[in-house]
């Protein structure tokens, strides 16, 4: 008999939990919601238990909403169940034709393979300048003087970069680098400015690091008080080959830098080549069509293996990972690299891990576009499906800290988001995706409004 009162007492005590944290969950959201900030918005948010699966919260969990960067979750879960956490990206650098003395009768190429690292400064073996050296040593040891030029082979490859929805002023700038075959230093350049001394005054733009070839920028931004920061972009023309900058940078600043995207980095990477010292060697903007069927590979270069790529990708919240990793669904498998058979790819996977298709109405895989539709339910049931596969622990590592959390963060206009994953005080393990879209005021101040609900799950 004390047994059994011994074991009714403990389930007891665990429905009493399991109702004090929904509750407490309930009455924090119920004032975020109230608040001023949230007149016009539509939140969702969406809890689970790790371990059991049991729902602990849930507000709107099946309405599809903008997700901004969170939705990398679901693009990097999917790269590690299709590609596999050793898959790693082969970049093939030859020449085709036959030397016969010191002539190449044909000319260099490189076949890339969709790889976003290429060129990339966070790891030692990707840099521009070892990728750029080894090729040109490489070329430099057949000690030859002429050749018809350098091929990069896009084939295969989407030659629209930018995925649908994304909005013309975060396409000229870093965070709005689209993906193809052949990326080169995470497809972005820095443009140098100096602004004046007084607020109003204009901004000039002193160089571009490294070198940027395809297009002439133009300034229009101004000064504006100190403290103020990078606003500033760059807009790429349609028609003329003259971009601008607009906006405003603190004044008194003799060298600031802006990040902005290159819009084709084949193109940039063969003007890079023709104005170099090497250029001696003859070599051309504009490659040879046809050539010899003779093949020869000097070198193939590696990227780092998936699990490295996803870290920084979910870590730093690059966009053009996201992107290129959905085009190699797609090439991988059917050996064309589009976003939109790499998306339909992604759907119909997680459709037969019981996520129904509209749940997840993505059209990058970024989360950069305002179009993207998806569900902090389907959110939360990759997040859990990953709890139980080879790869989570690197994919867990691989989430930011935000507010003492594990989450993945997001932030485009007018939307916030986090989900992640959270062990309480009491070693319950919890699950979550919280959206908010259309709030006004700061984006700082509902962030700390969220981090109050969010912060029941330490408890």
């Amino acid at each position: 008999m004390k047994k059994l009162l011994l074991f009714a007492c403990l389930l007891l005590s665990d429905a009493s939990f399991a109702q004090s944290i929904s509750t407490r969950l309930q009455l924090a959201y119920s004032k975020f919601e109230s608040d001023s900030q949230l007149t016009n918005a539509i939140a969702s948010l969406y809890v689970i238990n790790a371990k059991t699966g049991d729902i602990v919260f849930d507000n709107n969990s099946r309405i599809g909403l903008p997700t901004a960067s969170t939705l990398k979750v679901v693009t990097a879960a999917t790269a590690y169940e299709l590609l596999g956490q050793d898959f790693r990206y082969e970049t093939k650098f030859g020449y085709i034709g036959k030397i016969k003395g010191r002539s190449l009768s044909g000319y260099f190429y490189i076949n890339p393979s969709g790889d976003p690292t290429l060129g990339s400064w966070r790891w030692k073996t990707t840099s521009d300048t070892s990728i750029f050296n080894k090729f040109s040593d490489a070329i430099r040891a057949l000690n030859i003087k002429t050749y018809g030029g350098l091929l990069i082979n896009n084939k295969g490859w989407d030659s629209e970069t930018i995925p649908e929805g994304w909005i013309w002023q975060d396409i000229g700038n870093y965070y709005g680098a689209g993906a193809t075959g052949f990326n080169w230093r995470e497809n972005q350049y820095d443009v140098i400015l100096k602004s004046g001394n007084n607020i109003g005054d204009t901004v000039s733009i002193v160089d571009t690091k490294p070198k940027f070839f395809s297009t002439h920028l133009r300034s229009f931004v101004t000064s504006a008080a100190k403290g103020t920061g990078d606003n500033a972009y760059v807009f790429y023309p349609l028609t003329k080959p003259i971009g601008v900058v607009r906006g405003t940078i603190p004044v008194n600043e003799n060298s600031f830098a802006i990040s902005a995207s290159i819009p084709d980095p084949a193109r940039e990477f063969n003007l890079l080549f023709a104005n170099t010292a090497d250029a001696k060697w003859g070599l051309k903007e504009q490659a040879l069509e046809n050539g010899s069927n003779d093949t020869t590979n000097l070198f193939t270069h590696y990227s780092p293996y998936l699990d490295s790529i996803i870290y920084w990708f979910l870590k730093k919240s690059i966009n053009l990972y996201g992107e290129a990793l959905v085009k190699t669904f797609a090439y991988q498998t059917n050996g064309v690299g589009e976003t939109d058979k790499g998306l339909e790819i992604v759907k119909n996977f997680w459709k037969e891990k019981g996520i129904p298709r509209n749940e997840l109405n993505m059209v990058d895989g970024s989360g950069l576009s305002p179009l993207n539709r998806i569900t902090t339910h389907a959110q939360v049931m990759i997040l859990k499906y990953a709890v139980t596969q080879p790869w989570y622990k690197a994919y867990f590592n691989a989430f930011p800290e935000y507010n003492g959390m594990k989450m993945k963060s997001g932030t485009i206009n007018g939307v916030k988001g986090f989900c992640g994953y959270q062990k309480s005080k009491d070693g319950n393990e919890y699950i979550f995706s919280f959206l908010v879209n259309n709030y006004n005021g700061p984006s700082s101040a509902v962030v700390q409004k969220m981090y109050k609900v969010l912060d029941e799950l330490k408890n």
